[in-house]
């Protein structure tokens, strides 16, 4: 699978959580793009663990917004 495609395949699975679960939803793409070697050291990994502590990913549409904006 090529990086562009496991990008595309993280990113679809991860909104399946919303809007019931939006922790969920950034579990599922953090941990989804830790199992591809192209995309484990992401830069949005990092960006996604900051914007988490400091509650900026607290609704449903902010998580929505932030999987969408992964490149």
């Amino acid at each position: 699978m090529t990086r562009e495609e496991h990008m595309s395949w993280a990113k679809q699975r991860a909104p399946a959580y919303l809007p019931a679960d939006p922790e969920g939803a950034l579990d599922s793409i953090t941990s989804d793009l830790t199992k591809h070697r192209e995309t484990a050291n992401h830069a949005g990994l990092m960006l996604t663990m900051m914007l988490r502590m400091s509650g900026h990913l607290s609704t449903a549409s902010d998580v929505r917004k932030h999987i969408e904006g992964f490149n």
